[in-house]
């Protein structure tokens, strides 16, 4: 996507800049995280189970742990990396509560977080078409995002939509062990089924306030 300057009527091309590094993406995405994904940061770069985890934050609307990856080059695969990083999440569930209590002076238990929300975000300056296709499914736990940095310190994040969201990842049949324990445990809303789920707790209080008052 091509960035234009505008001076008095004239549009000057913005030049892109390369990232260095994947440092560079991860520096800026931690000192925003609020501000590009709504999200909290808990912990920077950690080990565990022979994985590092670049970045963790917190989700406070849907209370469900974020694993964010910085890639500079494109030579990664979305799916198995993705649900690589959910299972070790899923697999080390204590762990992280204590990562997020110790950073963020809190007291989470493990029945206050909602595990089936739980997902992946992938940054990358670019995603090749495998990659783009690779998201093509209604129940994908992972998002792509495509970061670029310009002259004049300009920086932009969007985040990479499937024009054809078409069949369930759980529906196939060459699903490894570690896809199916994740699927088991996430589940990825449609608009459809959070709408019913919106009507269903509306009626729940309706019924009360009726049979409190009546």
């Amino acid at each position: 996507m091509a960035i234009f300057n505008l001076t008095q009527g004239k549009l000057s091309k913005i030049n892109e800049v390369s990232f260095v590094l994947e440092k560079d993406m991860q520096k800026i995405v931690e000192n925003n995280l609020q501000s590009l994904f709504n999200l909290e940061f808990v912990v920077s770069e950690f080990y565990i189970n022979g994985l590092r985890v670049d970045s963790l934050s917190f989700d406070k609307e849907s209370n469900s742990f974020v694993i964010i990856e910085y890639k500079k080059d494109r030579n990664f695969t979305v799916i198995d990396q993705g649900y690589a990083y959910l299972a070790l999440l899923l697999n080390n569930k204590a762990d992280f509560i204590l990562l997020y209590n110790e950073n963020r002076n809190k007291s989470l238990r493990k029945n206050d977080i909602d595990w089936s929300q739980s997902r992946i975000i992938f940054v990358s300056p670019n995603f090749t078409n495998y990659q783009r296709k690779a998201i093509e499914f209604k129940d994908l736990p992972i998002e792509l995002w495509e970061i670029k940095k310009y002259a004049n310190d300009l920086v932009s994040l969007n985040q990479i939509q499937s024009s054809e969201k078409s069949g369930f990842i759980a529906d196939l049949s060459q699903k490894t062990e570690v896809m199916k324990k994740v699927n088991r445990e996430v589940k990825v809303y449609n608009e459809d089924e959070l709408l019913l789920q919106w009507l269903l707790v509306s009626l729940s209080y309706y019924y009360l306030i009726v049979h409190f008052f009546c």
